[in-house]
């Protein structure tokens, strides 16, 4: 079968949940053998959270910490990129180093597109909490801080719903998103595929072995967003690990170029 570029479709294999298993730990032994990198991107993702959060803090929409913090994972594939680039050096033995991951990303025009896709996304989610909020707690609501977001949300009725229908509508966000990039990012980063491609190829793999990729999708936010919790610092370690495990795992579904 061919791709939309004329080239011939990657083949997708069928994992199971000890692929996942194996594929975190390989993604631990990445994380130890080149710790700096890990690091790094690690506290670039939590540098955007917290920035984030003390602008909505200094414009008074610090309710917004709770949807941020979940929805941050929807982003985690685009900015782990970097990863999966470190995770392919070490595979193939070549050398590491800020300027050669970051030369091999630019050059994959590509990513950029799928960057876009995911950023547009995030910005849907943050946008249906703002028409949640409108809709069910009231147009013109405002809160004085996050406690008292949290007692409204916990303790009246327009409050458990909004938050039954947003976490509704954030898993349906999450699971087209983690659908559209579990696979395609490392995928472009180690083939010359187009976008479109990429994401076709994702989703085969989610519909392959739905069980085993819904699981390691739940694993991935809930892990993501426990640790967004104490001021996103968590995600200095959680990202690399889950980014470098991500990298394994794209191994293990996708079949290697014949020859």
């Amino acid at each position: 079968m061919s791709s939309v570029s004329g080239k011939a479709d990657p083949v997708v294999r069928r994992i199971a949940v000890s692929d996942i298993a194996e594929a975190l730990g390989q993604g631990l032994r990445d994380f130890q053998a080149v710790p700096l990198y890990g690091l790094a991107f690690g506290a670039l993702y939590a540098a955007g959270g917290i920035a984030i959060l003390l602008c909505l803090t200094a414009f008074g929409m610090v309710y917004f910490a709770y949807p941020l913090a979940a929805g941050f994972a929807m982003i985690g594939p685009f900015v782990a990129v970097g990863l999966y680039e470190v995770s392919r050096r070490r595979e193939a033995g070549r050398p590491i180093s800020m300027a050669a991951i970051w030369s091999t990303v630019k050059s994959r025009g590509e990513i950029g597109w799928m960057a876009f896709v995911t950023l547009f996304v995030f910005v849907v989610w943050m946008y249906q909490v703002r028409l949640l909020i409108a809709l069910l707690l009231g147009l013109n609501v405002s809160f004085s801080g996050l406690r008292e977001f949290i007692m409204v949300v916990l303790t009246t009725n327009q409050g458990l719903l909004f938050l039954a229908i947003g976490n509704a509508v954030g898993a349906a966000l999450s699971l087209i998103l983690f659908s559209l990039t579990v696979v395609s990012f490392p995928l472009l980063l180690d083939r010359d595929v187009d976008f479109v491609t990429a994401m076709i190829t994702s989703v085969r793999a989610v519909v392959t072995s739905p069980l085993p990729m819904i699981g390691w999708a739940a694993l991935i936010v809930v892990l993501l967003a426990v640790s967004a919790m104490p001021y996103f610092l968590g995600l200095v370690v959680t990202l690399p690990v889950l980014g470098h495990a991500t990298w394994h795992l794209y191994r293990r579904i996708i079949a290697p170029v014949p020859g």
